[in-house]
Formats: structure tokens, sequence, C-alpha cells
């Protein structure tokens, strides 16, 4: 990766490594294989030496406020992974090297099936690059989603294994303080994996080798998303374990009902109802799920169970999980996963061109676009194309200048004007305004900006795969709907127009 500026990228790398402390290997006793330590934790999963450039990037998953996660595929190997990567000028600006550092050395020390695995790190002049174990089943919200709510088997097979993999959680002394169904993965058989350890908390009797002072600093520090934060924490009390039992009682009331027990039209009214317990259960719960869930609901986090004196004992023995054989979840026949229903497998063997003729309504107001309304790119040697997502080459901070506060990169691609005796290349990027911006990456200027609308609740990015993305409307009468189509081929005829000349 070309470092902005010369020296500017290699003097935020070693800014980086000075701040991170992450050492070169040092040789083992004996002559064995190199391992790797900061603070004098030995590292099983390696800080290496690659580029963003040896991996072949899919598709988003998800996307936070300092990383994204992208799907990551080893070229010399073939290897899949879920790449976690982080702003490193928005780390630093924000302070949270400390979070991002703790992370790391955490998931690299967990072990258990239900917690998603750390497999080696490496950074850049831009960003640094968590290689995670990929997970294809996607997330347990997404299966909430599409299937509407969850049968109780369902909802009792990933309950059971959030409280497995939570038991050791809170036996190895970390509090992970984000549980959701976000953060719920699924392998490709359909197991839960708790991910996002960005937040995890080490308690001071944590048997985790964490960095110094990490377990005395502030203790009731608000993170956590709104609708699953517990009242004591909102109170302002310490964090406990407890925490945890809480968010998992609104994940099993999301699983059963499809949305969240508190959910409001803001965050104050959502805490005001945390506050106030204000809770209601369908009438369809049976009283065992209901029972479960009003005990991991307990406004007194020492009386939920899996947080009394006898531990998780009472929760596992809970007649909802009645026919659960502890010993043998992860053997265990997990429910069959609903697949997305525009992410089908015949993008496979397609062009590689950003295709938009699966640009369509938002959910539930989906208008029927004949074929051929919304046409693609064209791979022709004679005129410009759009080429297949290559690389997420520098994050955002190489672009930052271009984007507006909280405006984040999607995707970025090549364009390419193929010409009789040159070859112009710029960088066409997706943003989630949703923008395109292109931009000339040797002289870093501005070529242009396409804003598709003045109203950014009006539209949204939904990327499909690597090379296909959609951008979702609000219900549009068939007037409005043809008048948006119209303007947004305008807006890229005028863009291959700028660059044919």
């Amino acid at each position: 990766m070309m470092a902005v500026g010369g020296g500017c990228g290699e003097e935020m790398e070693k800014d980086f490594d000075s701040k991170l402390r992450l050492q070169q290997p040092s040789p083992a006793p004996g002559g064995g294989p190199a391992v790797q330590r900061t603070n004098s934790i030995v590292f099983r999963a390696p800080q290496e030496q690659f580029t963003i450039n040896d991996f072949e990037l899919g598709k988003v998953y998800g996307v936070g406020s300092f990383s994204k996660v992208v799907r990551a595929k080893k070229k010399d190997t073939g290897n899949v992974y879920a790449m976690k990567i982080m702003d490193k000028k928005f780390i630093a600006k924000e302070n949270k090297v400390s979070y991002v550092k703790l992370e790391r050395i955490v998931l690299d020390q967990l072990d258990h099936p239900g917690i998603i695995k750390l497999c080696f790190t490496f950074q850049d002049a831009y960003s640094l690059y968590m290689a995670l174990e990929c997970c294809e089943g996607g997330e347990l919200f997404d299966q909430i989603t599409r299937k509407g709510r969850l049968t109780e088997d369902e909802a009792r097979f990933y309950a059971a294994e959030v409280v497995d993999a939570l038991e050791y959680i809170h036996g190895v002394g970390l509090i992970h303080r984000d549980i959701k169904p976000e953060n719920l993965l699924l392998t490709a058989g359909g197991h839960i994996k708790i991910a996002d350890f960005g937040s995890v908390k080490p308690t001071r009797d944590s048997q985790i080798t964490v960095l110094p002072n990490s377990a005395n600093e502030k203790a009731c520090t608000f993170v956590g998303t709104a609708a699953y934060i517990p009242p004591e924490v909102l109170n302002s009390c310490p964090a406990t374990c407890g925490n945890d039992l809480w968010a998992l009682g609104c994940t099993l009331y999301q699983m059963l009902s499809g949305s969240s027990p508190f959910k409001d039209a803001s965050e104050w009214l959502i805490f005001q109802r945390i506050i106030a317990r204000d809770l209601k259960f369908p009438e369809d719960f049976t009283p065992e799920a209901r029972d479960l869930i009003d005990r991991l609901l307990d406004t007194d986090p020492t009386k939920r169970p899996g947080a009394r004196p006898d531990g998780y004992a009472s929760l596992k023995k809970h007649p909802f999980f009645k026919g659960i054989d502890w010993n043998n979840l992860r053997n265990a026949r997990a429910p069959r996963l609903a697949l997305e229903k525009d992410a089908s497998d015949d993008y496979d063997g397609q062009d590689t061109s950003w295709n938009l003729t699966r640009a369509g309504g938002a959910p539930g107001c989906q208008p029927n676009i004949p074929d051929g309304c919304a046409g693609s790119a064209s791979s022709s040697e004679q005129q410009s194309h759009i080429s297949r997502l290559a690389s997420i080459d520098s994050f955002d901070s190489r672009w930052q200048e271009y984007l507006e506060p909280g405006e984040t990169i999607v995707m970025i691609s090549k364009l390419k004007k193929i010409q009789t005796l040159t070859n112009k290349k710029v960088e066409l990027i997706l943003t989630d305004k949703p923008k395109l911006l292109c931009v000339d990456p040797a002289k870093m200027t501005a070529k242009a900006s396409i804003i598709w609308s003045d109203n950014p609740s009006d539209l949204n990015v939904q990327v499909a795969n690597p090379s296909h993305f959609k951008i979702c409307t609000v219900c549009f009468s068939s007037y409005h709907l043809l008048y948006f189509l119209h303007i947004f081929f305008l807006h890229i005829l005028i863009v291959i127009l700028l660059f044919s000349a």
C-alpha cells in the first residue's frame, strides 16, 4: 500500500507500533517456532507481514464507528476470513487504542467453540486488520428478520449455545457488555459464535492476561446498544456479569417475538421503558419462555439466573431448556438457516461489473422493475466499465477529505477508460449516504460527486455481494420511480463522459 504524502503513512504506522507495543517475533526456547509478545503476553494468532492486496475482498458484513468487516479470501491459500478493518486515524483521534489492544489480546486467549476465533493480524499505514474466522451463516439478527420470528425450538437451541458460551466468558472473568442478535454469528452449519469483543470488560479476578490497569478502569462506562442495556448501567452502577444475562433475556424475547422488548421511537424513550421495566409479553409465549425471560430481566442483577451463587446451574436447569444436552451442544443438529431472498447463487459466474438491475424499494414496498430498466455497465474494451470490488485498500482515512461527518465508505472499485494509447484509472467510491465519488488516486483530486438524494432517509445502500449492490428507496409512485431512475442514469452518463474527455 502506498502512503499518502510519502513518509506520512510510515510515520503513522510507527506511531501505532509504539502505542500497540506489537514487537517482532522472538525465538522460542529450544529453537522452536517464534512467539510474539506484548507486555509479556504470548500471541497465538501472529502479527503477519501481509498486505491487503494479498486478499480478494468481498461482501461487507458490517460497518461500525471506526471499523468495517468484509469477507476476505487469501489469494494464495483460498482460505476465507472475516476481515475486520480498523481506521488508525479515527482510533487515534478518539483515543480508542486501548479498546483495540484489549480486544486483540482477549480474543487471542479465548478458546471456546462458541466464540469467534482470531486467526492473525497485520497493519499498514492507514489500517489495522484482524482476520477472524468467517461465519458464513451471517447474524442471528438476519435469521429473525427473514423468518419474522423463530419457533420456540429454534430459540431454545440458539439461547442454549449462547448460555454455554457466556458461562465460559464469565468463568474466565470477562463481561462482554454488547450481547445482541447482531453480535451472535452463525457458522455455515448453523451454530452460534459470539463476536465483537470491543466492549469487553475484565473483572478484577480475570483469568485472562490483560493490559495493566484495564480491570481497574472506570467500571460504569456507558457502552452497549440501547435496547439491550440493563437498568443498572443506566443508573451508573459498575458492570457485572448480570449485564450480559439481561441482554440474553432481551435477545430471547426478540427471537420469539421478532422485536426487542423495550423497542420505542428513540433511545431516550427506550431508556425510560427499561428503567420502568415496561415489559409486555405476547399472548403466544409459553409459560416456560415467559418465566425465563421474566427472571433474566430482573431489575436486581444478582437475582438473574446465571448470576446467583450457584452460577449457571439454575439457568441451565430451567424448564425452558428441557431436553437440551449441555454436553453435546455443538454436535446437535442446528435449525435450518433462512437464506437471503436477494442473495441467490445466480450471482456466481456473472460478469464482475457492479450490477444495478436489483435496485428496488424498501422492505414491504418493492416496485416491480422490468428487466432492462436498470441496465449494467458494459465490459467492452471500447468504453468505460466498472470493475469488480478489488480492495478497500486504505479504509476511510485516505479519502476523509471527501466524506461528510459520519459518512463511511461501503465499496471501492476502479473505473477504467481504455483508450488507444493510454489507460486512465480512477477510484469509484460508494458511500452510505448514498453517494458516488470519482477520485484520481494519483493526484488525489475528486473528479465527480453524485449525491442521489438531498434526503438521506429516502435511500440506503445494501451490498449483496462483492460485485453487486442495491440502492433501496422508500415507497414511490410509478412516476417518482421512473423520475428517480432517469436522474440516476443521467448521473452515470455524466461520470462516463467526464472520464472520456
